[in-house]
């Protein structure tokens, strides 16, 4: 009977991909090609790094312009990009400070699916990875692995 149940939830958890701890991630609506996301389980929700937070108004919507340096050490590069707000939340970050943060909505592409999430804008200047991919954005969709990275993203061969 144990067996059963065990062979049951084998075969529901082996239609979800399996993905590492850390990925390349697109957000094409803001016009990212690629960047890196640390899979974060403990998180709930994703946070991307931001900087020069603009909030404006535009057809009655409440929308954000913000900067970002997409890739790691790399101060030079700068994206603008905008987005509508659909929230704006108190989050406690891992340190267990409070801050109040925007929220927006925007299309995620990686191992071959594209879906909707919700992302947190921080600033993350300092730490080693532009964007967390909280739990809420993985549900239902992978399987983490924390041992291997990269996981989804060919690499050439030396």
């Amino acid at each position: 009977m144990e067996s059963d149940k065990n062979i049951q939830i084998m075969k529901k958890i082996r239609k979800y991909p399996l993905i590492g701890w850390r990925e390349w991630v697109a957000l094409p609506e803001l016009g990212i090609a690629k960047i890196k996301a640390k899979i974060d389980t403990g998180a709930r929700t994703s946070a991307l790094h931001a900087f020069s937070l603009r909030p404006f108004i535009e057809d009655n919507k409440q929308r954000i312009s913000f900067d970002l340096h997409p890739v790691q050490h790399n101060n030079q590069l700068v994206v603008t990009c905008v987005a509508d707000v659909v929230d704006r939340r108190m989050v406690t970050d891992s340190g267990g400070h409070e801050e109040e943060r925007f929220v927006i909505q925007t299309l995620i592409t990686m191992a071959g699916q594209a879906w909707p999430i919700e992302i947190t804008l921080t600033e993350r200047e300092n730490m080693l990875f532009r964007m967390l991919l909280g739990r809420s954005a993985l549900r239902k969709r992978f399987i983490v692995n924390p041992a291997r990275s990269f996981l989804t993203t060919k690499v050439r061969q030396k």
